[in-house]
């Protein structure tokens, strides 16, 4: 093919993108900001995102991924547009794009995936399952016939399978994962402490003292928000404890998921597993002791992959290079005549 080879993670949260021979030059968070009254796109990327829950009444900050899925065309079409043209600026053709989607999409939430791809400044796109690409960032081979298993943590899908001989044998994918975790810390504290935090507090609570399990030692971290009733600003001290109790039920949501896997799992490819373990990727796989609540629920050892986070771009880098076990496999890619998607407005 003509063109540059990219990856392309579009999380909920962020896109990172990988070229070829060069692995990873870009990771912001997947967000635009626009002026109100004229719709005109203000930024992209990190700039926007550093806007959420503090512009004026007279920018929007839009989140456009929920769960995975694009929820706004448009301001997805223009992050891509805004990233792709900052990496391809000195090259001579479109690029080609594999990007990622969870593993339980429809067909036609995979055909508006390509059509904005394509339309955003891609020659041709080709999707690839998240967890097919996190077992390859993850070094796991994916060529032979033996299993293995992955469970990728984003920040809108939780996506489980089982992999064998380049393709996903089981799979299932739960709308519960990181920002469900933040969103339960929220509601918590709001619950128990009638405090309203932002969503950025909560997140941080979660990647300083949250946890799967309750710590013998607990952990305390003092944050900042508005009292529900007075309206004023206040200061509080959260407990690793209360942490744990807001995410537990969600937690347990994923746990259950990998067990139900397991279970469809056929006797030779859950042998394989039994030997290999469990690999967990995704910003998730951070969270302090998920490895071991996955174990304790499953009775199989548990890893977390080396760069848990960029391993689903990563692994889109190594089906770039090995773009005949794609093709083997049935992950083709495709021009934009050739998807036949939906109309788009190219003046946007």
């Amino acid at each position: 093919m003509i063109g540059k080879n990219i990856g392309i993670d579009l999380g909920t949260t962020s896109v990172v993108i990988y070229v070829e021979g060069k692995g990873i030059v870009l990771s912001e968070p997947c967000a635009a900001a626009y002026e109100v009254n004229t719709g005109k796109l203000l930024a992209v990327g990190k700039r926007a995102y550093d806007m959420y829950e503090k512009a004026p009444d007279s920018i929007r900050v839009v989140k456009p991924m929920i769960n995975g899925i694009v929820s706004d065309f448009t301001a997805t079409k223009h992050i891509l547009r805004s990233f792709l043209s900052k990496i391809c600026k000195t090259m001579v053709f479109k690029p080609n794009v594999v990007a990622c989607v969870p593993s339980m999409v429809t067909s036609l939430e995979k055909r508006t995936i390509l059509d904005l791809i394509t339309s955003a400044g891609a020659a041709k796109a080709c999707l690839i399952e998240e967890p097919l690409a996190a077992a390859l960032g993850a070094g796991l081979k994916s060529d032979r016939p033996k299993g293995a298993m992955v469970v990728d943590i984003g920040g809108g899908t939780t996506d489980i399978a089982v992999i064998t001989m380049g393709c996903i044998s089981v799979s299932s994918s739960v709308k519960v994962a990181g920002n469900a975790l933040d969103e339960a810390i929220r509601r918590q504290i709001r619950r128990e402490r009638d405090v309203i935090i932002g969503i950025r507090t909560a997140e941080m609570i979660k990647r300083r003292i949250g946890c799967s399990y309750l710590r013998e030692v607990e952990l305390g971290l003092t944050v900042k928000g508005k009292h529900f009733i007075t309206g004023m600003p206040v200061s509080i001290e959260v407990s690793s404890t209360e942490a744990y109790l807001a995410m537990r039920p969600q937690l347990e949501q994923i746990s259950e998921a990998v067990r139900s896997v397991l279970e469809l799992t056929p006797p030779e490819l859950a042998a394989d597993i039994m030997e290999s373990g469990i690999y967990l990727t995704g910003g998730g796989a951070l969270l302090n002791g998920i490895d071991e609540m996955i174990y304790r629920k499953t009775g199989i050892k548990t890893f977390i992959a080396d760069d848990p986070v960029n391993c689903v771009a990563l692994g889109t880098g190594e089906a770039l290079a090995h773009i005949d076990i794609l093709s083997q496999n049935g992950y083709v890619f495709k021009s934009r005549d050739e998807i036949g998607g939906l109309e788009v407005d190219e003046t946007e």
